[in-house]
């Protein structure tokens, strides 16, 4: 076996674990078109005259993430991102400082949306 087929073998079996501030979240689906209230589609070539923030969920985080678990919904900026690929799925990578809010089903006795 070639030795860049048993590093690939190794790297599919291990988990991800991120370092220091840093967020995984699943990259959004609908990132490029969406639905307005009314039930208008409005296609991702559409230009946007302000800059528009985007929800994705949290995957892992880093040890020095305070306030973020995974399973959260996070709100971003979609500039503020590093892209990656892993196993075939792409994730976003961020820092805590650039996430706007958050939401999450494991409050205690809250609404579980942090602004």
């Amino acid at each position: 076996m070639p030795p860049f087929e048993a590093d690939k073998q190794s790297i599919d079996k291990q988990s991800i674990i991120m370092l220091s501030d840093r967020v995984l979240v699943q990259s959004p689906s609908s990132e490029g078109e969406r639905r307005s209230r009314s039930g208008i589609l409005i296609p991702s070539t559409a230009a946007e005259v302000s800059k528009r923030l985007i929800w994705a969920e949290v995957v892992a985080t880093g040890p020095h993430v305070r306030w973020i678990n995974p399973g959260d919904s996070v709100l971003f900026n979609p500039e503020d991102r590093l892209e990656v690929e892993v196993r075939g799925e792409d994730y976003l990578v961020l820092r805590e400082r650039d996430i706007h809010a958050m939401a999450s089903n494991k409050t205690e006795g809250g609404t579980g949306l942090y602004l």
